[in-house]
């Protein structure tokens, strides 16, 4: 069996008020995507949870999103492509300076949100980001949406890349994700989460909906980290999967 990461979007509260419960999460996860503060985040928030994920040894990335944090970045924006790149650069630098302020680095990029759906669907915009991104930490390994056109985009630019798929979120047949305003677009029941994702890495394939098998490498789970039962899946995704032989590390 294959072995896999955990990553979960963390670091998403503003201020004093808080989003998800990073801590008990980072004792489940290997990988934190940190919000960078345009979607969510400050500071503040982004110093703690990577300092939370140093101390457990959880692999640190940036997550950058729209500008919206009233929307959550998941509200879609048309910028032109100078933006974009300027707006992934600035909260990639941001990541990385404050992962070294908490004696980290910066290892992955994961794109948030609409702008992370929108760059499925284009190869060009998802290129704008990552060139911008690897210009500022040409090692980052760039994380994708499998067998999207996050994935073409990246593969052509000759970086390292990691094939994600989710644990807590229904596909459509084209390996994109259903749209959250559909119902059934979010999956909350731990059991199900857990064992639709070991059918889909003993499988080699995303499995949508519709029951396609959609064939993919598989190197990192996401579990998000902004619903009341994300401890709860993270949790149950790690035990179904290491019941099931696959190993759960770091990339």
């Amino acid at each position: 069996m294959p072995k896999v990461d955990l990553n979960s979007d963390m670091g998403e509260g503003f201020g004093l008020w808080p989003m998800g419960d990073d801590a008990a999460l980072l004792k489940v996860v290997t990988s934190a995507n940190v919000a960078c503060g345009f979607h969510a985040g400050d500071p503040d928030v982004m110093a703690r949870t990577m300092r939370l994920a140093v101390e457990n040894g959880v692999g640190i990335g940036a997550h950058p999103g729209f500008p919206d944090i009233q929307g959550f970045g998941r509200r879609r924006m048309e910028l032109p492509q100078a933006t974009l790149a300027n707006m992934v650069r600035y909260q990639v630098g941001a990541a990385a300076a404050m992962a070294a302020s908490v004696g980290g680095r910066l290892r992955h990029l994961k794109l948030h949100g609409a702008l992370a759906n929108m760059a499925a669907e284009d190869e060009t915009m998802a290129r704008v980001c990552y060139e911008a991104a690897l210009g500022v930490q040409p090692d980052l390994v760039v994380m994708v949406l499998a067998a999207t056109e996050q994935e073409r985009a990246a593969k052509a630019l000759g970086c390292a890349v990691a094939h994600e798929i989710f644990a807590d979120r229904a596909y459509e047949d084209g390996a994109t994700l259903v749209d959250r305003r559909k119902p059934g677009a979010v999956i909350h029941d731990p059991a199900r989460a857990a064992a639709r994702m070991v059918a889909m890495v003993e499988a080699g394939a995303i499995i949508a909906e519709s029951g396609r098998h959609i064939p993919t490498r598989i190197d990192t789970i996401c579990l998000h980290g902004d619903t009341s039962e994300a401890v709860e899946i993270a949790r149950a995704v790690r035990g179904a999967l290491e019941g099931a032989g696959v190993e759960v590390g770091k990339l």
